[in-house]
C-alpha cells in the first residue's frame, strides 16, 4: 500500500562508462522507468555560521513505493520535466502499521 500520492513517473538510471578520453562517466542506462514517484522541491533559510547572513537553500526530496529497487549510487530523471538529480540516499522510516514508502534524498545534477 502506497502512502504518497504521485506528482510524477521517474526513470532510474544506473552505471558508468567510458568517454573519449578515458574518463569514467554516468551512463544513461535506465534500468526502470514509469516509477509512480512524489518529487518535492523545498526552499529552507539557514544562517551562515562565518558571515551571519541568512542563505536559502532548496532540498530535493522523493518517494517511491516500498521495495523499489533504488540505490545512493543511482540518479533519477523525472520524465515529466527531464530533470535529472543524483541520489544523495535513501531511507526507509519505520511503522507499525504498515510498510513504508521509500524516501529519497535528491541532489539536482542538470
Amino acid at each position: 500500500m502506497t502512502m504518497f500520492w504521485p506528482t510524477t513517473t521517474v526513470s532510474i538510471l544506473r552505471g558508468t562508462a567510458t568517454n573519449d578520453a578515458g574518463d569514467v562517466i554516468d551512463a544513461d542506462t535506465a534500468v526502470y522507468t514509469g516509477v509512480l514517484a512524489s518529487v518535492m522541491e523545498r526552499n529552507r533559510t539557514t544562517i551562515d555560521t562565518q558571515t551571519q547572513d541568512p542563505r536559502v537553500v532548496r532540498t530535493t526530496t522523493m518517494r517511491v513505493a516500498a521495495g523499489t529497487d533504488i540505490l545512493d549510487t543511482d540518479r533519477v530523471r523525472d520524465e515529466v520535466t527531464g530533470k535529472v538529480y543524483a541520489v544523495a540516499g535513501v531511507s526507509v522510516l519505520s511503522s507499525p502499521v504498515h510498510t513504508p514508502d521509500l524516501r529519497v534524498d535528491l541532489k539536482y545534477v542538470n
